[in-house]
């Protein structure tokens, strides 16, 4: 059905007058006359009494009216929404990311693009760096939030966010506790290590890290999750090399940071967005943007 002649079925139901309907549709009346025909041809029904004394809505005009009108502005929303969707202002946003972007990075970022953009829905996976990195690179996935670095080869466009060190997490009463310790001086000491398969970049920058400082670490625990490696810590099972930013929110009682002046200064670690970006949405690239222009 051509929605061109709907409008101008409503338009001269309105007006009841050819001409001023012709005016305000913006066409001659002949063309109007031939459109009002042929709807009522392809509809089965007269819409319009034509006299000497004017035009009036047949009492099936009358009925076809207001599902007319409801038509025209369903048809207007439907072309709002796609142009939305085409601009990048509604859709859906699948974002993948680490339990650690939780301390301040995710609570940043959310919030201000959902205030900007309150049409596009946000829908949440959490995981392992490696496995949301694979999920963007298959699309399952259209941005990640993740650790760095990241080990595997892979083609997804990468952005680094936030860069960090380690600092030296210790159990309260701990004899290095209060001291200022280098990296070097902790050979001997038991180690809570990440896991080399479900955190493999955290391990692999303790490892080198450990290396550089001439030894490696005597593994007392192997851990996936920061939040179980400080528990482990503070159940006195070792020490451990975690992500210098717990210090502002894993703030424990039975927990002591230390700085160490050999490692601390050295970048290793950090928060980075992934994305594809020849296959990237508007609403993936309106994310990136945002997490440019707050953190790059």
């Amino acid at each position: 059905m051509d929605l061109r002649r709907i409008r101008h079925f409503v338009v001269l139901a309105e007006t009841l007058n050819f001409h001023k309907a012709a005016e305000k549709l913006h066409i001659a009346q002949p063309p109007l006359s031939v459109s009002i025909q042929k709807l009522e041809a392809a509809l089965g029904v007269r819409l319009f009494e034509r006299t000497s004394k004017g035009v009036s809505l047949t009492p099936e005009g009358m009925q076809l009216r207001s599902d007319a009108i409801r038509l025209l502005y369903f048809a207007e929303q439907l072309q709002h929404t796609a142009d939305e969707i085409k601009e990048g202002a509604r859709g859906v946003l699948h974002l993948g990311f680490v339990g650690s972007v939780t301390q301040g990075l995710l609570q940043s970022l959310v919030p201000s693009f959902r205030q900007k953009y309150e049409n596009i829905e946000l829908n949440f996976t959490e995981g392992i760096s490696s496995r949301i990195v694979q999920d963007v690179e298959a699309g399952k996935l259209d941005v990640g939030l993740i650790r760095t670095p990241v080990l595997d080869d892979t083609t997804v466009d990468m952005i680094q966010l936030e860069k960090d060190g380690f600092v030296l997490a210790v159990p309260k009463g701990h004899a290095l506790e209060g001291h200022s310790v280098c990296l070097k001086e902790l050979a001997g000491y038991p180690f809570i290590i990440y896991s080399p398969d479900h955190a493999r970049g955290l391990h692999y920058a303790v490892m080198s890290a450990c290396q550089e400082a001439g030894f490696i670490p005597r593994v007392a625990q192997i851990a996936i999750q920061v939040d179980t490696v400080l528990a482990l810590v503070e159940s006195g099972v070792g020490i451990a090399l975690v992500p210098s930013v717990v210090m502002k929110t894993k703030i424990k009682k039975n927990l002591a940071y230390l700085q160490l002046p050999d490692e601390s200064e050295i970048t290793r670690i950090g928060f980075a967005l992934v994305y594809k970006k020849s296959t990237a949405s508007v609403a993936t690239i309106k994310f990136r943007d945002l997490a440019i222009s707050q953190y790059s």
